[in-house]
């Protein structure tokens, strides 16, 4: 397919400098890469290294700053609900752009806030702009460029989630330190514009047909390599409502588990912070713990992304429930620095690789076509879960005292999302009627 000069010059500058002999799908991985490691790297991360601060400087409860990320996660959630079906009609670079730069403004007024209510309008807003800029529009760009290679791409475009929270969360922890959040704050809101917008503008295409190319790097000719029958075109190309995926099975047991293991997940990573701090006695240290789960996620990451496409991705994500479920309560269980600092690694092998079997899940199962309305659903709830899973765990740790109960919580919920992957979803060809 020959792109006429008035279509390429529409065309990202990227797509006329950088080198055709490596397919154009990699440098949309790397790009889209990139816009993680800023959005996600602040915008979830970052919860994290606010949770105490705010407490600290405005005598607020824990339950109270916890109840405004549990918003966050539900109304991010939603705003991916709205927006999944028109990002498979117009694509998603509009909402990457709106996205970022909305998260950049409401980012750097979290160190501004002086009431509750400032907070929580401050949070909505942030979870409005995290919806739109990052999981589904950037997992729908993914979908598109890449069938059989899918998680080795995903597991390049979401390690940038994770090198956010190695290079971020102690970097944002250490300007709390210096400045408070009003230094911290708008500083992170700049780094989120300077790593954002210059890849949505200059390298991110929306999907390979826009270039005249194939998913996977295929010429004219060659047919996509599908491993299994859920590769195919018939079920790859199938177009969805979303009331036709909620008649399946496959649907519901993705939904029900991944709400179920982020709600868990979620309300751990959030407080894991002020959990250490405890521990080890300051707050800079208990936030290399948070680097340490985000650098066990991108070892790992990176090593299922090389076997992923080829194994039963409803197996694996069993495993990676249960390794996480054993993380927490290893955690909870034992008092020595070293070995939680070795359980947290183990923890962070789970945690990204959690978010890329969604969407690698979702991408097998019900294709790239209707992508964005099918994940937009099992997204949202996921998100609302991750909503109510640090709102549980604050409310936990107030009536307990300490977060013993709320963690060994979350370490049996998980447990019980393995159990129902495990049973329910095992995608198979739905093709085309």
């Amino acid at each position: 397919m020959v792109l006429d000069e008035q279509r390429r010059a529409r065309l990202p500058l990227g797509t006329r400098v950088l080198p055709s002999r490596v397919y154009y799908g990699w440098y949309v991985a790397v790009a889209c890469s990139l816009l993680m490691m800023v959005g996600v790297g602040v915008g979830y991360y970052g919860l994290a290294v606010f949770l105490g601060p705010l407490q600290d400087e405005h005598g607020w409860s824990n339950g109270v700053v916890s109840g405004a990320t549990g918003l966050y996660f539900s109304l991010s959630g939603i705003t991916g609900f709205v927006v999944g079906p028109r990002v498979d009609r117009i694509g998603p670079r509009p909402f990457m752009l709106a996205g970022s730069v909305l998260l950049a403004a409401s980012i750097s007024l979290i160190g501004y806030v002086e009431a509750v209510w400032q907070l929580y309008a401050v949070y909505a807003v942030l979870a409005v702009a995290f919806g739109l800029a990052t999981s589904v529009s950037v997992n729908a760009v993914m979908t598109r460029w890449f069938v059989a290679k899918r998680a080795k791409a995903m597991s390049i475009s979401s390690t940038g989630i994770s090198v956010g929270g190695v290079v971020l969360a102690p970097v944002g922890s250490k300007l709390i330190d210096i400045g408070g959040l009003e230094l911290a704050t708008p500083l992170m809101g700049l780094l989120v514009l300077a790593g954002a917008l210059p890849v949505i503008l200059l390298v991110i295409v929306a999907d390979p047909k826009d270039m005249g190319l194939e998913p996977d790097g295929l010429g004219d000719g060659d047919t996509t390599p599908a491993l299994r029958a859920t590769l195919s075109d018939d079920v790859q190309r199938r177009a969805w409502t979303r009331r036709e995926a909620a008649g399946t099975r496959e649907f519901w047991a993705i939904l029900v588990a991944f709400a179920i293991v982020l709600t868990a997940q979620t309300g751990f990573v959030i407080h894991q912070i002020s959990f250490l701090e405890e521990r080890v006695g300051s707050r800079s240290t208990a936030a290399l713990a948070l680097s340490v789960t985000a650098f066990g996620s991108i070892v790992a990451r990176l090593v299922v992304g090389t076997f992923a496409d080829r194994i039963d991705k409803r197996r694996l994500t069993v495993v990676l429930f249960l390794m996480q479920a054993a993380a927490v309560a290893g955690i909870v269980a034992t008092e020595n620095v070293p070995l939680t600092y070795a359980l947290t690694l183990v923890f962070g092998f789970t945690i990204g690789n959690v978010y890329m079997m969604m969407s690698l899940l979702v991408g097998e199962t019900f294709g790239m076509v209707s992508f964005g309305a099918v994940f937009g659903v099992v997204s949202m709830t996921g998100q609302v879960g991750s909503g109510v899973g640090p709102l549980a765990v604050g409310l936990l740790e107030d009536a307990s005292g300490g977060y013993d109960v709320a963690f060994v919580t979350t370490a049996v919920a998980t447990v019980v999302a393995a159990v129902v992957i495990g049973l329910g979803a095992r995608p198979a060809a739905h093709p085309s009627p």
